[in-house]
């Protein structure tokens, strides 16, 4: 190799190396942190998680993924379903993608849908099983629900498995029950509902839902006085 060769060679190593630290410097410093202010100044409660807080200013969870309302475990029952807590509005199936030790919220090691047909003997299982539930559960001495009103969020996951709302349409199937098992009126929490109900997105986008840890924010907020 000739001393030329050698001198472009170098030339064209060092301007690789500064062209990479350049590209490093814009790409992975100054860009990130002007993102990162831009979006804290504008939008901070979305930069931060969109953090659900309750009435003495306590984080609660976020406002873009589910949660579970379960009653804690008893000894010897680690086999076993988790048992909803039925003081509580409860949100959408939560199936994903596999089971996790360490999440024991959620029946996830991976977010995403159950990935079954319409006709797959083990979805139509499930559902029907979550149906029954859904009328056992929610039925009270002054109200039977029917098979029939069971919308089809109370008994399917989302795509992503953490959907956050429900429709107005489980959720009013849940006040009655949610009402006896708080001491509350069914008006009281029927207005409860309405509150925390959204409409569609520029009012054309979607469909309306029911924010369930907003809502559960505000029940227990409201049991409490």
């Amino acid at each position: 190799m000739t001393k030329n060769s050698v001198r472009r060679s170098a030339r064209l190593l060092g301007a690789g190396l500064r062209a990479l630290l350049v590209l490093t410097l814009v790409c992975g410093v100054l860009y990130p942190l002007t993102v990162t202010g831009v979006a804290q100044a504008l939008f901070p409660g979305r930069a931060d998680g969109s953090k659900t807080g309750d009435a003495e200013g306590r984080v609660v969870g976020s406002a873009l993924i589910g949660q579970r309302y379960d009653l804690p475990g008893k000894a010897g029952e680690a086999g076993e379903e988790p048992r909803p807590d039925l003081r509580w509005f409860q949100p959408r199936p939560s199936r994903g993608l596999g089971t996790s030790t360490v999440n024991t919220r959620y029946e996830l090691l991976l977010s995403g849908a159950t990935n079954r047909s319409g006709d797959n003997p083990e979805l139509l299982a499930w559902v029907k099983a979550a149906r029954a539930a859904v009328v056992r559960e929610n039925s009270t001495a002054t109200y039977r629900v029917r098979p029939a009103d069971v919308p089809p969020d109370a008994v399917t996951s989302s795509g992503s498995g953490l959907d956050p709302h429900i429709s107005p349409a489980y959720a009013a199937l849940q006040v009655h029950r949610v009402a006896a098992r708080n001491g509350l009126t069914v008006r009281e929490v029927e207005r409860l509902v309405a509150r925390h109900t959204e409409g569609r997105t520029l009012g054309f986008v979607g469909e309306p839902r029911v924010h369930v840890l907003g809502l559960n924010t505000a029940l227990r907020d409201l049991a409490r006085n």
